[in-house]
């Protein structure tokens, strides 16, 4: 995120990395990413940390509000150190343990705190597309990720996504005004140009999800979201990090991120032995989108105000929904 987030200062937050044992030297805010707040911290001691501030009250990945993301935030980050610790998948880029062996440190009611080891190497973005050999590496590292056992902590996740409930809400209520901020009527007109193709693909990522379940696959460890934004190359090969949305699902939830062409998915199959689903493949991607969509309805539809965060959301929110409607135009020509 580009903004701090809201009524936390620099003092809490030395005080939450002292239950680290780190005390900082320097403190740097790192403009990164999107959804969670991020530091370059440099310790007494000469050491760098990557640290993280969740936002408890926005992690509907993790839980419906604060108290329930606090818990699901700590399952996942207990789930990565074990991913790292007990199976030896030295490419998960797992936190810190706080001195009394927490994965996670509480900032008040609202906030939580993570450290993880500074790493060094090259990041992508959420956009980059890799290369045929890249991409083989990934599906390998995907591959022992997929095979581990899954460990006690990993949480569950569901097929539907969280705040699709909102979604159906906000598609009730398009004939009032919004008026939570500047972007609450801009986006009721955009969601009311495009209401008939997302009730169009809601229905449509129903009767994936209908079909999937029948399917009765069993159920991975999966990271969520492996696309190059959550990959660093390093010396020894790719790294992935970003692990609060680790959880049990089918192992098309991460391929589904690097691409949907069989032909690409050859080297998973091989290493694996299993064949990815065509409408596991179809039923990710398309609940990647919804999950954007619930996210920002909700952003517009409550109280917000004009920022540079806001700006990106707004951007990301016109684009997913025009990819939906590209989809659905597709759709149409192919079945002509």
């Amino acid at each position: 995120m580009k903004a701090f987030p809201e009524n936390l200062r620099n003092e809490t937050l030395s005080r939450g990395l002292a239950a680290y044992g780190i005390t900082p030297t320097a403190l740097t805010y790192a403009p990164v990413g999107f959804g969670d707040h991020h530091w370059n911290v440099t310790g007494d001691d000469g050491r760098d940390w990557f640290v993280t501030v969740s936002d408890l009250e926005h992690k509907a990945h993790c839980g419906a509000d604060a108290a329930t993301a606090g818990v699901g935030l700590r399952r996942a980050m207990d789930t990565a150190l074990t991913l790292r610790a007990r199976d030896g998948l030295d490419f998960v880029v797992a936190p810190v343990e706080a001195t009394d062996g927490g994965s996670v440190v509480p900032l008040g009611e609202r906030y939580a705190l993570t450290v993880f080891p500074h790493v060094a190497g090259r990041t992508g973005d959420f956009g980059d597309r890799l290369d045929d050999a890249d991409r083989d590496r990934v599906l390998g590292l995907l591959a022992r990720l997929h095979g581990a056992t899954p460990p006690a902590t990993a949480p569950a996740t569901t097929l539907e996504p969280a705040g699709l409930v909102g979604v159906h809400a906000a598609l009730g209520d398009l004939t009032g005004a919004w008026s939570g901020g500047p972007y609450a009527e801009p986006a009721r007109r955009l969601l009311a140009t495009h209401a008939t193709t997302l009730r169009a693909r809601t229905a449509e990522f129903d009767a994936l999800a209908d079909r999937v379940r029948r399917g009765g696959a069993p159920l991975v460890v999966t990271h969520g979201e492996p696309h190059p934004g959550n990959l660093i190359q390093g010396p020894d090969g790719y790294l992935l990090v970003d692990w609060d949305t680790v959880g049990l699902a089918l192992p098309e939830r991460d391929l589904s991120l690097l691409t949907d062409d069989p032909a690409e998915l050859a080297h998973y199959a091989e290493l694996t032995g299993r064949t990815p689903d065509a409408a596991a493949l179809a039923l990710y991607r398309l609940r990647w989108s919804l999950l954007d969509v619930a996210e920002f309805t909700e952003w517009f539809r409550g109280s917000h105000e004009g920022t540079d965060d806001t700006q990106v959301a707004w951007d990301g929110f016109a684009g997913t929904l025009e990819q939906l409607a590209d989809r659905s135009r597709d759709a149409v020509i192919d079945s002509n």
